[in-house]
Parts: C-alpha cells; sequence; structure tokens
C-alpha cells in the first residue's frame, strides 16, 4: 500500500473510533494515550496472521536457520552435536554464525542465539541453556596437584571485555584463601581460545571454561586438578518471539536444551 492509502485507513479508522491515534507534528507522529494502547493488540494479530499464512503456504525450499554464537562456543559446543542436528531435522538447513560481537536478532543477521549473561535481554525471548563454571586449567605436563605449586607455574591471563566479571586470577585467589600468589604476572591473551591452546601446549596455568574445555579435558589434553570453582553466569537461548513461534527456529532452540546443554 502506499503511504496516501495507508494514511486514508488511519483517518477512517480514527473516525470509527471517535479519538486520535496520533499526533501530527511537522516531519513525525506520536501515539496518542489511544494509540499506544491500541498498538500492541494490532501488532500481534498481524504477526499472528503472517505466521499463519506462513505455516499454511506450500515449502518449495527448504528452510535454513541461522544460529549466532561466540567463536569459542560454536567451536567448542555446536560443531560437536551439528551431525545430530542434520539428522533429526532433514527439512532444515542450519547456518552457524561465530562471532564475538553482538548479533542484532531484529534486523535479521541470525534468527536464533546463545548469548552469556545474567540478562535480561530487551526485546528478545530467552531460555536458560546451561551454567558456566571456571577453573584452574593446565596440561596434565605441569604435574600440578595443588594450589601451593602454582607459585612455580606461569600464570596466563585473558583480557575480558567485560572486567567486573571476569574470571580471573585475583578473583580465584581470594575464593582459594591464597594470599601471596603472584596474580598480576604473567601473559596476558586477548581470547580465551589461545589460553586454552597455551594450557594444552604447556606454557602456563589458566582460568578457562570448565564448560568449554570438556573436549580437552575428556582427551586429558588439560586437566583440572584443583579448586575452588569460580560459578559463572549463564548461557541462554535468545531470539524475537515472533521467530521463536516459528517452527524451525522451535526446534534449533530444543536442539540447543538437548544436545548442546548435555552433551
Amino acid at each position: 500500500m502506499t503511504p496516501t492509502a495507508i494514511s486514508h485507513q488511519i483517518r477512517l479508522l480514527e473516525e470509527a473510533l471517535g479519538m486520535a491515534l496520533f499526533v501530527r507534528q511537522v516531519r513525525r507522529v506520536a501515539l496518542t494515550e489511544a494509540g499506544q494502547r491500541l498498538y500492541p493488540t494490532l501488532r500481534d494479530g498481524f504477526d499472528a496472521f503472517e505466521r499463519a499464512i506462513a505455516d499454511l503456504a506450500p515449502q518449495h525450499r527448504r528452510k535454513a536457520v541461522t544460529l549466532a554464537a561466540t567463536t569459542l562456543f560454536t567451536a567448542r559446543r555446536l560443531l560437536p552435536a551439528l551431525g545430530s542436528f542434520r539428522s533429526d531435522h532433514p527439512e532444515f538447513d542450519l547456518r552457524l554464525h561465530a562471532s564475538d560481537e553482538l548479533v542484532d536478532l531484529v534486523s535479521g543477521v541470525a534468527d536464533i542465539a546463545v548469548r552469556y549473561g545474567a540478562g535480561p535481554f530487551d526485546g528478545l525471548v530467552a531460555e536458560p541453556l546451561l551454567s558456566e563454571r571456571f577453573g584452574v586449567l593446565c596440561s596434565p605436563s605441569l604435574r600440578l596437584s595443588s594450589p601451593d605449586d602454582l607459585r612455580r607455574a606461569t600464570l596466563l591471563h585473558v583480557e575480558w571485555k567485560q572486567p567486573s566479571i571476569a574470571p580471573d586470577w585475583r578473583r580465584w585467589a581470594r575464593l582459594a584463601g591464597v594470599t601471596d600468589l603472584a596474580v598480576e604476572e604473567g601473559p596476558r591473551l586477548s581470547e580465551d581460545g589461545h589460553a586454552l591452546q597455551a594450557a594444552i601446549a604447556g606454557h602456563g596455568v589458566a582460568i578457562a571454561s570448565l564448560v568449554l574445555a570438556q573436549p580437552e579435558i575428556g582427551a586429558r589434553a588439560l586437566v583440572h586438578p584443583f579448586g575452588p570453582v569460580i560459578e559463572g553466569e549463564t548461557y541462554h537461548v535468545v531470539a524475537t518471539l515472533q521467530k521463536m513461534a516459528c517452527n524451525d527456529v522451535r526446534a534449533v532452540r530444543d536442539w540447543l536444551k538437548t544436545a548442546v546443554a548435555t552433551g
């Protein structure tokens, strides 16, 4: 419809209701109180029409869902479980968008995402996926058996974007009751994946994700020789309300909660 036709329909609706829905100003309009009350109902109604028509329309091509997550989460949790999605949902194609930058789900860059944090996630439906835990990780070749052994080890550090919630050596030492550890000394790396690789190579000891390092821990490439464990935030499955109502997006959500969260 043209803007003129839309304006005409709005005028007819205002006449039928006997009240204005917009405050019209120079080069801009704003909803009146009545318009604000009416808008959510109309928006949800039209969205429901769109979803129903999409579900009824014949599918001439395979549906593809784009899932966004951080680079490390994609490599350590999504890729190992990808085969199970293909076998359980052959009718859908799953595309992985790995990025450490926040992906805008409203704009359509991705349909669904895994996000880390306490929330809330404005404008998105969020469901908890799994909780993060951080601990001491190192190569078994270092033969660490107690916190006292850390005094002779190289401490690896990761530069977190949010230092206030960083699971760093200072925070770990406070939990462990270790007061004389040189918590600021050692190499600093920009990514936690690099810290894991350095730890695997025996170049030092890292405070890293026990959840995302499960493949290396299971293969004994890394060991978690002692505690304590730093409890992290929660990974959430997030999408817009409209996307979460789609069958293909819900299939990805369910796969994340079964194959990925428990794998």
